[in-house]
């Protein structure tokens, strides 16, 4: 789930946010997130290039519009707060990590240069945190977990929503500590704020994601023997 949180009329000091916009991380700070995302999806794009076959391309594109699309649906958490579903366990579980770490920063982009939500100068940040966290280390935990539960078929739905929880909660460690090394709040009151708010909005991914994986299972489970070859991060 994506934070959508505090009053936009509040400082910046005071919100919590997965979704940054520009001015609340330095310029420094900024910079470093836009390389290290850069190189990741330079990765991302040269792995998926050798292991991503044409009959998984519309896949992709399906996966991308959807959680784009399931993004703009918000639910109201605690006070002014909100979330809505990232969906970057759920894009690597079908998609493996690669692909759908292409697919969720194009997603992030997408957000940002149409319709304002989150600066350009922090994209950088907001795809490393909401699109990298999620479908790398999100899948790693996810296959990691589902190995102890005697494989993806039968520990799939469990692993995916442990996974999906800890991504959202990860995406907001890594934030506060941005905002932390920028200045802009101190880490021991922005990681409590953070931590507390998107443990809960975890709770709401988890359970989205899983009620996917199980749909999909039910319907179409051809499409996880699609990933099954990509499947190493």
């Amino acid at each position: 789930m994506l934070t959508i949180a505090g009053d936009p009329g509040l400082d910046p000091r005071q919100g919590f946010l997965l979704h940054a916009p520009d001015g609340f991380l330095t310029v420094p700070v900024a910079a470093v997130m836009w390389a290290l995302t850069l190189m990741i999806l330079a990765i991302a794009v040269r792995l998926s290039n050798r292991s991503f076959d044409e009959r998984a391309v519309p896949l992709l594109g399906v996966m991308a519009a959807f959680i784009f699309a399931a993004q703009m649906f918000n639910f109201q958490v605690i006070g002014g707060t909100s979330g809505h579903l990232l969906g970057g366990v759920l894009a690597a579980v079908l998609l493996g990590p690669w692909a759908a770490t292409i697919a969720m920063a194009c997603v992030v982009a997408v957000q940002a240069l149409v319709f304002q939500d989150g600066g350009l100068v922090v994209l950088g940040a907001n795809i490393f945190n909401m699109g990298v966290i999620g479908t790398l280390g999100g899948f790693w935990l996810y296959r990691l977990i589902a190995g102890l539960l005697g494989g993806e078929a039968k520990g799939r739905l469990p692993a995916a929503g442990v996974a999906a929880w800890v991504s959202v909660v990860a995406g907001a460690v890594a934030m506060a500590i941005q905002l932390a090394v920028s200045g802009t709040t101190p880490l021991e009151v922005t990681l409590p704020a953070m931590v507390g708010v998107h443990a809960l909005i975890g709770i709401g991914e988890a359970v989205i994601t899983i009620a996917a994986l199980a749909f999909i299972g039910a319907t179409r489970a051809d499409l996880f023997d699609m990933r099954s070859s990509r499947a190493q991060a």
